[in-house]
């Protein structure tokens, strides 16, 4: 330990079970350079001004930020990319010489393993569960890779999503039909069907609102792909359903490390290693299953 360390961090909520400090620690030993990755643990909303402010002062290096704060952080930043303006929330943040950085890379990160279904997608409908910046990032995502016919959009608060939506202009490029959760039928409309809600995370309590996804394999086709951005577990509930309905699956997985590989690359200015992140990652998700 003679050398300086630069700290990097993810900012979020009871996020002790993220992946990100294994995926970014493992990238930066394996490439000899020196940063070190942590959790930054804020429990109250009131308190991110005073965090990014004590990111300036100590010289942080940046960090990701999640659920639920992707979009609380904005205010405070000194400026924002092109693809986190168009949504107006922040999954990266670089501290660039005393400016904080808000940039986004769950936009790409999210489109990577969607690619390959490309014909498949556009021009028919696809479907979101949830109504806050990760599925901001699904449909931005959607308009700049895929152009679907319509986005169905399942949430629990209309209004709110209403909002959002008005907010960010995120209708522009096709429709946004907002749907009701008790309307869940119309995922069989739906080519792709993508959770951007936290339900299902291992360890969080999902009592009284798994609902709002359709864990019931009779109301998925074999015909759709089924992508869940929880990542933990690597098989949620609602990829057991859609495994059993003989539907094409995606984990969460896949964009972690999209997104985690681009945030790496601001961070750093180096290409993340990712097949060595991608297996030392599979290991340690196959021994805490084994657990």
């Amino acid at each position: 330990m003679t050398k300086a360390i630069k700290i990097l961090g993810l900012i979020g909520r009871a996020v002790d079970y993220s992946y990100s400090p294994l995926i970014h620690n493992t990238a930066c030993k394996i490439l000899g350079i020196p940063y070190y990755y942590t959790v930054f643990n804020i429990a109250d909303p009131d308190l991110i001004p005073d965090a990014l402010r004590g990111a300036k002062a100590l010289g942080i290096a940046g960090f990701n930020v999640t659920i639920p704060y992707k979009k609380n952080v904005v205010p405070f930043l000194d400026e924002l990319s092109e693809e986190a303006s168009s949504i107006k929330a922040v999954n990266t943040i670089v501290n660039q010489d005393g400016r904080l950085i808000g940039h986004n890379t769950d936009i790409a990160g999210f489109a990577t393993p969607l690619l390959g279904y490309k014909e498949r997608i556009t021009g028919n409908k696809v479907g979101i569960f949830g109504g806050g910046g990760a599925a901001l990032a699904a449909i931005e995502a959607f308009k700049r890779f895929f152009l679907p016919k319509e986005i169905l959009l399942f949430v629990r608060d209309p209004k709110k999503a209403r909002e959002l939506l008005n907010e960010t202009g995120c209708e522009a490029a096709f429709p946004v039909t907002i749907v009701m959760q008790d309307q869940l039928e119309k995922i069989r409309e739906c080519t792709v069907i993508v959770n951007a809600t936290p339900i299902g995370t291992r360890g969080r309590d999902n009592h009284g609102i798994t609902s709002i996804i359709p864990l019931d394999s009779r109301l998925i086709t074999q015909t759709q792909i089924v992508y869940d951005m929880v990542y933990n577990p690597l098989m949620t509930p609602l990829l057991q359903a859609a495994e059993r309905a003989g539907a094409i699956t995606i984990s969460g997985i896949e964009m972690l490390i999209g997104q985690a590989e681009r945030s790496f690359t601001l961070w750093t200015g180096k290409q993340m290693p990712v097949s060595s992140v991608r297996k030392a990652l599979l290991d340690e998700i196959q021994q805490n299953t084994a657990e």
